[in-house]
C-alpha cells in the first residue's frame, strides 16, 4: 500500500469508530479522487497542440475537450482513471487518415481539467454534452473506467454505431471491491460506502441493478462491441473483459493480448490497428493476429 493510501486507510477506519456517517462521506469522497494526476508526455504534446481545444463545465469544474477535424464523422475517445485524453495519441493519426473527426477530453480531476475528483455521472454529463454538439458518434473507443462510463452514457441517451473497450471495466462493484481492498476499509465502512454509491450515483436504477453493471444494458444496446483486454492486466482483471464480451454474446468480439498490461496496451501497434479496423469496418474485418501480441476469441 502506498503511503498516501495507508494514511487514508488509518484515518478513515479511526473516524469510523466515532462517526460512521462522517467516515462514510470521507470514503465516498476519496473513492472519487485520483491520487495522481497524469502529465502530458512529450510525444503527445505536439499532437495536442494541433487540436481545437474547448472547456466544458461539469458540476462547477471544467473538463478540457480536444478535437481534430471539422466535426464530420465523429469518433469519441474516452480515457480511464488517473489518465487523460492524450493517452490515445496513437489512435488519432489513423482515424484522421480514414476521414474521422477525433474528439477526446480530460475529465475533472484528470489531465489539464480542473477539480480534484470525478464520478461516473460526470462522465455521463460530458458524453451527453459532446453528443449534443456532434450528433451520433461513428464509434466510441474507451479505456479502463472510461468503458463503464461510456456504456452508462449509451444507456442514457448517447448514441454510437460501434463501441470498442480496451482494458475495460464491466461492473461498478468491481471498482468498489478494488478500492476497499487497497484502502482496507472495515466491513461496516465498506457497507456504508456501497450505500452511498447506490444513493448518490445510481438511485434511478432498479434496486437489483445497483451499482451499475454493463451486463444490465444488453437489451438496450444493439451495437457491435469490440473488447480488447490483456491477459495479465494488473489493474483490471481479464475476467472483467470476458464478462463484458460474454454478456453481449454474438454482437461482441473479444481480443485477448499478452504482456501489454493496463496502460501500455494503448500504444501497441496491433491493438491500434485492430481498433481502427473495427471502427471503420465493424467486427467482420478484425484481423486475427495470433502471431503477434493479440489473439481473437
Amino acid at each position: 500500500m502506498a503511503p498516501t493510501e495507508a494514511l487514508a486507510s488509518t484515518a478513515l477506519n479511526i473516524v469510523s469508530r466515532v462517526s460512521g456517517r462522517l467516515a462514510g462521506a470521507g470514503a465516498y469522497a476519496l473513492f472519487h479522487m485520483p491520487l495522481a494526476r497524469s502529465r502530458m508526455r512529450a510525444s503527445e504534446r505536439e499532437l495536442c497542440g494541433t487540436a481545437d481545444i474547448q472547456r466544458l463545465k461539469v458540476s462547477g469544474k471544467e473538463a478540457v475537450v480536444y478535437r481534430w477535424g471539422d466535426g464530420e464523422r465523429p469518433v469519441l475517445l474516452v480515457h480511464g482513471w488517473q489518465s487523460r485524453g492524450s493517452r490515445f495519441a496513437d489512435f488519432v493519426p489513423g482515424l484522421r487518415e480514414r476521414g474521422y473527426t477525433v474528439v477526446t477530453f480530460d475529465a475533472p480531476g484528470h489531465g489539464d481539467a480542473t477539480g480534484r475528483s470525478t464520478t461516473i455521472q460526470e462522465y455521463r454529463h460530458i458524453l451527453t454534452e459532446l453528443h449534443g454538439q456532434y450528433g451520433d458518434f461513428e464509434a466510441v473507443v474507451a479505456h479502463s473506467l472510461g468503458a463503464l462510463g461510456s456504456v452508462f452514457s449509451l444507456q442514457h441517451g448517447v448514441r454510437a454505431k460501434r463501441l470498442a473497450t480496451i482494458s475495460g471495466v464491466c461492473d461498478f462493484a468491481y471498482l468498489i471491491e478494488e478500492f476497499c481492498s487497497v484502502v482496507t476499509l472495515r466491513p461496516r465502512l465498506e457497507e456504508r460506502l456501497r450505500d452511498l454509491v447506490d444513493e448518490k450515483l445510481f438511485s434511478g436504477l432498479p434496486a437489483g441493478e445497483r451499482p451499475f453493471s454493463a451486463v444490465n444494458t444488453v437489451g438496450a444496446m444493439d451495437i457491435p462491441l469490440l473488447v480488447v483486454h490483456d491477459e495479465d492486466d494488473p489493474r483490471i482483471g481479464i475476467d472483467q473483459g470476458r464478462r463484458l464480451a460474454g454478456a453481449f454474446g454474438e454482437s461482441a468480439r473479444l481480443v485477448v493480448t499478452h504482456t501489454l498490461g493496463h496502460r501500455r496496451i494503448l500504444g501497441d501497434p496491433d491493438v491500434v490497428r485492430t481498433v481502427l479496423d473495427f471502427v471503420e469496418h465493424g467486427p467482420d474485418r478484425i484481423t486475427d493476429t495470433r502471431s503477434g501480441s493479440t489473439a481473437t476469441q
